[in-house]
């Protein structure tokens, strides 16, 4: 095949040409160029970032003939690099250990080592999957990293250096290769893309680097894929096609709709994503990753994006860390949900369902205030005619009155408020109503300061009752009965008044006397 793919054309032959991993090279270059080199180590890290390249560059940097002494800078030019390149050297060892992982293979292996190199300094021995070795193998090895010949260097690869035994990982000099940022990786492909005399944009160039999750192979090698698919020409539109990416637009309104409560516009949103046809594990990934985003924007106020800037005034702290729970909680049952697209769907309900400000349902998200103004009047309406005996009635404002907490009570139980307002306000009790002003109680180490959004669902009630703006100000201090306790302790009178009833039916104790019967703990519950 005379095409080479761009994933081994643009290997790094230096340590100059490696991306993203300027820890390591540093590290190296300074033991190379004050020649104090350990002799075993380990190179971990993700799939993709570099190990068995860096590998194979130290190898170059031992043994390249340039000069007299190891460089950092090989040469590439020398019999020892060429070599090296190749895999053909006589003095680098490179393994497989995810196919030759048993002790027969280590033992050939280390049979080598007393051996002197044949053409270089050193004798190079590079594991690649090191953790794939079995137990006896690993024990075999571990003299040999200890206390080896002069003239034998061990290189050992994992993607899971966890799963190298202690005794490995404390003969080795550990370096763990970092998963490389988008900027960095688009960067490297627009050069590689100049380079190949590709026509591209930067949107396509920045889809591939999100998706290839930090890997400088896998976005080469979807940068080969999207060169196909394309037909030598990158455009975004091809891209998105290709690699089924969901634009972030959509998935902001998805959120925003998600928000506001708005049902039918979320569920709209979902099925023109899926004309994108993604992985609907995907479509949870990304809402994941623009919650997390909006979250820290909201501790800390460090994005740029005005999209997130502006869903992170929209919406609760505390609503947002429940809506990432929620996807956390559903994405982590997807591989046991029998259908995908059924998982999301419910995720979204819940999300739907937890918002504190809205109700799932469109009538109740889009009931007017004309009839919530109705509905007070008439109740308004009702406990004149009690007291007065009038036939007319005054405007809703003129017959609500607060003179003591007991009235207090039974107005704030009829006013039509979210859970989360309820639990709140609910737990203050009445202060003084004059002039416009609403002065509540609430305890010590409650918090005084309510959120935005709930005071003004508070206040948007009070309005609806008083066709005028109230203003509501809230004190510390001692709290007396508040709705809470009294509809507590209303229930708990209920429930003992149909106890007492129970214990003195006779149809109801003997028909317990009869079958030997009890009446379950609990089940006595107050009629709503």
């Amino acid at each position: 095949m005379s095409y080479e793919v761009l994933a081994r054309k643009y290997r790094p032959s230096n340590f100059e040409e490696v991306v993203g991993q300027e820890h390591i090279i540093k590290a190296l270059v300074n033991s190379l160029d004050q020649n104090k080199l350990h002799q075993a180590f380990i190179f971990s890290g993700t799939r993709g970032v570099g190990k068995t390249t860096l590998g194979r560059i130290l190898a170059k940097c031992l043994n390249c003939l340039s000069s007299d002494k190891p460089i950092s800078s090989p040469c590439n030019e020398c019999s020892n690099c060429k070599e090296i390149k190749a895999g053909r050297s006589l003095d680098f060892f490179e393994q497989d250990a995810a196919s030759q992982r048993g002790i027969d293979a280590m033992k050939e292996l280390l049979q080598t080592v007393p051996q002197s190199p044949s053409n270089g300094r050193y004798k190079i021995y590079l594991l690649d999957e090191a953790h794939q070795l079995t137990t006896e193998s690993f024990n075999a090895l571990l003299k040999n990293l200890e206390e080896p010949p002069k003239h034998v260097v061990f290189i050992l690869a994992t993607t899971n250096p966890e799963k190298l035994p202690k005794t490995i990982q404390s003969r080795c000099l550990q370096l763990n290769l970092k998963t490389v940022n988008e900027e960095i990786l688009s960067a490297h492909l627009t050069k590689i893309l100049d380079l190949e005399a590709i026509e591209f944009d930067k949107e396509s160039v920045k889809l591939i680097s999100k998706s290839a999750k930090g890997s400088v192979r896998d976005a080469l090698t979807l940068l080969d894929q999207s060169i196909a698919y394309g037909n030598g020409f990158l455009k975004s539109d091809d891209i998105k096609k290709l690699l089924g990416t969901i634009d972030d637009s959509m998935l902001f309104e998805l959120i925003e709709s998600i928000t506001d409560g708005n049902s039918e516009h979320a569920f709209n949103m979902l099925s023109e994503i899926e004309e994108l046809a993604p992985e609907y594990d995907s479509i949870l990934k990304d809402m994941i990753a623009v919650l997390h985003k909006v979250s820290i924007h909201q501790a800390l106020e460090n994005s740029t994006d005005n999209r997130v800037i502006d869903l992170a005034k929209k919406i609760d702290k505390e609503f947002c860390q429940l809506l990432y729970e929620i996807a956390i909680n559903s994405y982590s049952k997807f591989s046991v949900h029998p259908n995908p697209k059924e998982a999301l769907e419910l995720c979204l309900l819940r999300m739907l369902t937890f918002n504190p400000l809205q109700k799932l349902s469109e009538n109740n998200t889009n009931q007017s205030v004309e009839k919530v103004e109705k509905k007070n009047l008439k109740k308004n309406e009702k406990t004149f005619h009690k007291t007065q005996n009038l036939k007319a009635l005054e405007p809703s404002y003129n017959l609500i009155k607060f003179k003591d907490n007991n009235e207090w009570i039974k107005y704030f139980n009829s006013l039509e408020l979210s859970q989360f307002v309820k639990n709140i306000f609910g737990a203050m009790s009445f202060l003084s109503f004059e002039d416009d002003e609403l002065f509540l109680m609430c305890h010590k180490h409650s918090p005084k300061d309510i959120n935005d959004n709930w005071m003004s669902e508070f206040k948007d009630a009070l309005k609806t009752s008083f066709s005028k703006e109230i203003t509501v100000k809230i004190e510390e201090g001692e709290v007396k009965e508040t709705p809470f306790s009294y509809n507590i302790r209303k229930d708990e009178e209920a429930i003992s008044k149909s106890k007492l009833e129970i214990e003195k039916d006779k149809d109801i104790q003997n028909f317990l006397k009869k079958f030997n019967a009890k009446i379950k703990a609990n089940s006595i519950k107050p009629i709503k």
